[in-house]
């Protein structure tokens, strides 16, 4: 399994976690139906450019990145998506779209909603599209020190506007 990274980093910081597979969905609300988790539960990675240089950002499954927001909150000049051939071979160990929220093993920086550091667990994509990490946020948190910042709107909002 494309874990072994990942599992071998939470093992070796003596993390508590539990490995959650899934029948194969490819959309973070579809794995969050077949999970049984609330989209707003389970965080999603998106790869973005912030002024030309790569990072992840980390937000609630049911919420869309609002870029100007997020502009706004890290003094950038521009954000964009990154697309997949950007990313795709900075994580040889994942399945293309499939990254955990660890930048810190990718050499890239974290930024996370701020709604995610509500809720005492995180549940996010395990470098594959059938599986699942459940685990601490606190200890997420001291693992990847990610930036905590508000840069999400709801999907709901979002399609009314």
């Amino acid at each position: 399994m494309p874990i072994t990274k990942l599992q071998r980093f939470l093992d070796d910081n003596n993390v508590l976690y539990t490995r959650i597979s899934h029948s194969l969905a490819y959309t973070s609300q579809g794995i969050a139906a077949l999970a049984h988790i609330p989209g707003r539960e389970l965080a999603k990675t998106v790869v973005v450019k912030i002024d030309g240089k790569m990072a992840m950002a980390v937000l609630p499954a049911s919420a869309h990145i609002d870029l100007i927001q997020m502009r706004a909150a890290v003094g950038a000049n521009a954000v964009e998506l990154a697309t997949e051939a950007e990313f795709k071979d900075r994580f040889p160990d994942c399945e293309t779209g499939a990254m955990p929220p660890f930048g810190n093993l990718y050499e890239l920086p974290v930024f996370v909603d701020d709604s995610l550091t509500r809720d005492k667990e995180i549940v996010f994509n395990a470098c594959s599209h059938r599986e699942l990490i459940r685990m601490a946020y606190a200890d997420f948190e001291t693992l990847v020190k990610p930036k905590v910042l508000s840069f999400v709107r709801a999907k709901a909002a979002a399609s009314a506007a």
